[in-house]
């Protein structure tokens, strides 16, 4: 039987095998942990759908592997009882391999199949029946490139022809067709995007490297973050259409309700504060609210329609080793602060141990990416497709400001930039939303009762 590396998420193109729990030639159980898994969005433990003997490992511990691939073996064995095999039974069970297509009908096109000589088990024919004819695709090279890109996206002959005749990089496209596959119409996007209807040669990496000395650089090669993220926001700034509103928000009264939360919190088991609320907190509680003032914003683009939502579900962008993920707080607008800031608390933990599931990190409708921690004063940020906002939050600083009476006085404010999806809302609403947020920051105690 072929184990498969599954897909975890719409968007997931290939995994990573952190660790094996079973070695050549243990027995395995359904239900028995055969190997953990780590993509771009989240890790998780693979288990052993039915009773066995490991006999091959082919994606070994480290190594990447598209979804779909088959990484391990197993042969099915009648008594086995969880007991280590003395030998793996590869050698016994070839020539009952060997034999099985005489049994069976073979296919109208069995003349052209590659014959491969590494033997498989007599289990492997039913268990092929069984997987997704979207990734059994072994079309030729051909002219026009590989239908399967090194990412594991798939890509349909049309659009090869296409990219190959316009000289596009089909590893640059974000595919729209059914199963993730790059279909004629993300080509003829990517085409039309371009203002002579061609599209630039994307420069080798032999030519760039060629343009720097040896030695004076490292090569890291990408990871599948890596490579999901930079796909992303070139999809996000190729097909969205971006605009942005700026606006200082009076931050004094809330720093103010803060800190006398905080300093009203008793201590826990281990003497610390049983809670501390962070700026973050509270801007996750008014973008909830504002959303919901402002229903026509709360919602994200599908292509041929708008949706909108009733509950709001934002998304938190937590920066990890090698990239960034974006949690989930789903209902945001109904849950109290000291909600808000536990939960987070726990996804910014669990997310940076690639422990999140991805169903965590799915949905929402807009975004909440916070760079004040680090001095950023202002900057705007990439809206994460679907979603038809994201709102940049910039540090608190003393700025000078003219007070009534002609003179100068300081307070705190704050800087946050919206960006908009044009395709979902106009500046009007956008406006709308970052009045409304605007409102609830510098009015705190609304978000409180």
């Amino acid at each position: 039987m072929d184990i498969l590396m599954p897909q975890l998420g719409e968007t997931v193109a290939e995994g990573k095998i952190t660790t094996w729990f079973k070695s050549i030639g243990d027995a395995v159980k359904p239900g028995d942990n055969l190997f953990e898994i780590e993509t771009d969005k989240v890790s998780m433990e693979v288990p052993a759908t039915a009773a066995g003997v490991l006999t091959e490992i082919r994606v070994g511990a480290g190594e990447v592997a598209p979804v779909g691939a088959i990484v391990a073996i197993v042969a099915i064995v009648a008594g086995v009882a969880g007991e280590r095999a003395a030998k793996p039974p590869a050698v016994a069970a070839a020539p009952a391999a060997a034999q099985a297509p005489i049994a069976s009908v073979p296919p109208p096109n069995a003349a052209a199949m590659p014959v491969f000589p590494a033997p498989v088990t007599s289990a492997t024919p039913p268990a092929r029946v069984m997987l997704d004819p979207f990734r059994e695709v072994r079309t030729p090279e051909r002219n026009y490139g590989p239908a399967r890109l090194a990412s594991g996206t798939v890509v349909t002959p049309l659009a090869r022809r296409l990219a190959g005749e316009a000289g596009i990089d089909l590893s640059r496209l974000a595919p729209s067709g059914p199963h993730g596959r790059i279909v004629a119409r993300d080509v003829q996007s990517a085409i039309a995007a371009t203002p002579s209807g061609v599209a630039l040669l994307v420069p080798s990496p032999e030519r760039i490297k060629a343009l720097y000395a040896e030695g004076t650089y490292d090569e890291v090669p990408l990871d599948s973050m890596r490579r999901t993220i930079a796909a992303r926001l070139v999809e996000a700034t190729q097909t969205i259409p971006h605009f942005y509103l700026v606006a200082d928000v009076v931050i004094e009264r809330l720093d103010s309700v803060r800190r006398e939360a905080n300093a009203a919190a008793l201590p826990d088991a281990t003497g610390e504060p049983a809670f501390k609320l962070s700026l973050n907190d509270f801007i996750i509680k008014a973008l909830a609210l504002a959303l919901q003032r402002v229903p026509t914003a709360n919602a994200v683009w599908a292509e041929d329609r708008i949706l909108r939502f009733k509950s709001s579900d934002i998304g938190v962008a937590v920066a990890i080793d090698g990239g960034l993920v974006t949690p989930v707080i789903r209902g945001a607008e109904n849950k109290s602060l000291l909600a808000i800031s536990s939960e987070m608390k726990d996804l910014v933990t669990r997310a940076r141990a690639r422990k999140l599931t991805a169903a965590e990190i799915r949905g929402g409708a807009s975004t909440v990416s916070n760079l004040g921690m680090f001095g950023v004063r202002e900057f705007a940020a990439i809206i994460n497709p679907p979603h038809a906002t994201i709102l940049a939050a910039g540090a608190g600083t003393r700025r000078p400001v003219e007070t009534a009476d002609g003179g100068v006085a300081f307070r705190s404010e704050m800087t946050v930039t919206l960006s908009c999806d044009h395709r979902v809302l106009d500046g009007a609403v956008g406006a709308e939303l970052l009045t409304a947020f605007r409102h609830f920051i510098e009015h705190p105690v609304t978000m409180m009762i």
